[in-house]
């Protein structure tokens, strides 16, 4: 069953469409068009890079954490929801849905989120992201039958960017790495988590299919919406 969990999220051309912006991404930080952008979030272009690579293979695994109770309905199939195309993992002799974190789609965004949390003492501000966030994410999630639960794909970002700017224009990026990422985590799937057992997924993926282009496309290009205009040198500690 472990080997079986282990799949990418999306069909391999979408997946090539994430490759090419992030092999865009590493042109544009080469060039120095987006050195600013990431620096804005206290990290370097090589750790930006190590971070965008690190989501889009992170995708391909998922670590089980719980069995829930129900007969998959859907196996080995392709799921279309807005415009994008799910994975639905082929499996056999299966126990139920398995619940699972993704570790491109969930890990990595909340370490990352923490990292900005702590060094620019964020607590009030990213709460108050996360929170609105979560509740414009939750409004736009819907259940899909073999995937679990997915949301469209570019409506979050710029509600991330806006609201990033509102709080803070200072800390505009972090802001909206931290309410993007995680706010499309707790809206769209802890929120939801009662609704998957009917849904005959085999794997419900936290972060996973459904969610990872969402939490990719609103934690990065929601940052580099908000760090390209935001006026001054952030202090960290304030």
């Amino acid at each position: 069953m472990r080997s079986q969990v282990h799949y990418l999220p999306m069909t391999p051309g979408l997946f090539s469409i994430l490759v090419i912006l992030f092999i865009g991404l590493v042109i544009l930080i080469q060039l120095r068009i987006l050195r600013y952008a990431y620096m804005r979030l206290g990290i370097g272009p090589g750790a930006a890079l190590l971070l965008l690579f690190g989501s889009l293979i992170g995708s391909y695994f998922n670590v089980p954490i719980a069995i829930l109770p129900g007969t998959p309905e859907r196996s080995g199939q392709i799921i279309e929801f807005y415009g994008m195309r799910y994975v639905v993992p082929l499996v056999t002799q299966w126990p139920g849905t398995v619940l699972a974190v993704n570790i491109g789609g969930a890990v990595i965004p909340a370490m990352m989120s923490a990292y900005l949390v702590i060094r620019y003492q964020l607590w009030l501000k990213a709460a108050l992201a996360v929170v609105i966030i979560a509740a414009i994410i939750h409004a736009m999630a819907t259940p899909v039958q073999g995937i679990g639960i997915a949301v469209p794909v570019f409506a979050p970002v710029v509600t991330t960017a806006i609201l990033a700017f509102i709080l803070s224009r200072e800390y505009a990026p972090p802001l909206a790495y931290i309410g993007g990422s995680m706010g499309t985590l707790i809206g769209a799937d802890l929120l939801n988590l009662d609704k998957i057992t009917g849904l005959g997924a085999p794997v419900a993926s936290i972060g996973g299919a459904g969610t990872f282009d969402g939490i990719f496309l609103t934690g990065i290009l929601a940052v580099l919406l908000a760090g390209i205009a935001a006026p001054s040198r952030m202090r960290p500690g304030r």
